[in-house]
């Protein structure tokens, strides 16, 4: 008898972990593409060589009980950072996103799933010193890696994209 109490046990304990997990991931329909990039990424950027490394490091997590996503990220332990929102527009019929960054300027964009891997994020950015005003984005979670591949609209011209390469990671995203 005590047998069949152990693997009673077991299976309730197993059904409640799972429900409990399941809760703290659980998204809306419109957000449950991005369930796969829930946790921390980093990238470590191509720079020439001597000069000084870049690491980038981002946090997705759900958040307003999963009508959102929030993501969060810092440069170099947090020489430089942003902290940005993505939720469904049901007006608008689209994923809308709005982006804040330590360096004072702010984009606010919208995101197109294109397929279960892959996005295509466009902004607008407000403030930008360095004459940015859009930003063009696509992703895609490969070989669990998040791939990202980016262009920005400055003075006028898009710039060549830039890729980077974010793997998981067990840092942490830090704010000076």
């Amino acid at each position: 008898m005590t047998y069949f109490k152990a693997i009673f046990l077991v299976l309730c304990l197993s059904t409640f972990n799972s429900y409990a997990s399941d809760t703290f991931t659980n998204l809306d329909k419109e957000l449950a593409v991005f369930k796969p990039y829930l946790g921390t990424w980093q990238a470590d950027f191509k720079v020439p060589e001597g000069a000084k490394k870049i690491q980038d490091v981002g946090r997705w997590e759900r958040a307003l009980n999963g009508k959102a996503i929030h993501t969060k990220h810092s440069i170099n332990e947090g020489e430089y950072g942003g902290e940005s929102m993505i939720f469904y527009d049901s007006k608008k019929e689209s994923l809308v996103f709005y982006y804040f960054t330590t360096a004072g300027f702010y984009t606010k964009g919208t995101m197109k799933v294109l397929s279960p891997t892959q996005f295509v994020a466009y902004e607008d950015v407000t403030g930008s010193q360095d004459g940015i005003t859009k930003v063009k984005s696509m992703s895609e979670l490969k070989d669990d890696k998040f791939i990202v591949s980016t262009s920005y609209l400055k003075k006028g011209e898009w710039t060549k994209p830039e890729q980077r390469i974010y793997t998981r990671s067990t840092k942490t995203v830090k704010f000076k």
